[in-house]
């Protein structure tokens, strides 16, 4: 692998490219649920976070072309390829044809959408956290598919698949995650 690109230039090119509170509070989720994940099944946590941060870096100013414009704006910022490919990866039967071979694209492709259902759900919640979010909250919220009705349930059922996971355990490391950024990402039951 090539040099990793640092946590705080991947912020900067981040916010860079995206203004939005809300998409950069959804980087920072995916970026923590990268992070745990990487610790978890023995990976490089600061190679995982930089990619789930960065992932949806063109989104905000090309939605109708999300990955289109990643990949020249990460070159341009001196990502290695294997990175880069990870990034792509996640949009993999969505706006790519990248499709997910390494655990960490694997984990991207799964959280990515999982963030956005498990944020959601903590929202309606009394607490609004996450701190006391329980998984069957969760998959309770799955099955009602008005429910945060853009989330793609099969995209997530098919990375929790991709990885060899049940979607609970996914749902449970995913919420894990984000409890270690609760607050920056507004759902520590204070607000942002």
């Amino acid at each position: 692998m090539s040099e990793i690109p640092s946590r705080e230039a991947t912020w900067n090119l981040l916010c860079e490219h995206v203004e939005s509170d809300n998409l950069r509070r959804h980087a920072l989720a995916v970026e923590a649920v990268m992070r745990h994940l990487a610790r978890k099944r023995g990976e490089d946590p600061d190679v995982w976070g930089v990619v789930g941060l960065v992932h949806d870096v063109d989104y905000e100013a090309h939605p109708d072309e999300h990955l289109q414009h990643t990949r020249p704006i990460l070159e341009a910022a001196g990502w290695p390829g294997d990175l880069i490919r990870a990034v792509l990866a996640h949009g993999w039967g969505l706006c790519t044809d990248v499709e997910p071979r390494t655990d960490l694209e694997k984990a991207l492709y799964a959280v990515d959408e999982l963030t956005g259902l498990v944020a959601a759900a903590a929202l309606v919640r009394p607490s609004r956290s996450v701190a006391d979010l329980p998984v069957k909250s969760v998959r309770k919220k799955w099955k009602d598919k008005a429910f945060a009705a853009g989330v793609d349930r099969e995209v997530i059922r098919k990375g929790a698949e991709l990885l060899g996971v049940e979607v609970s355990d996914l749902i449970a490391d995913t919420i894990e995650g984000m409890r270690t950024v609760a607050a920056e990402i507004g759902l520590d039951g204070k607000g942002v």
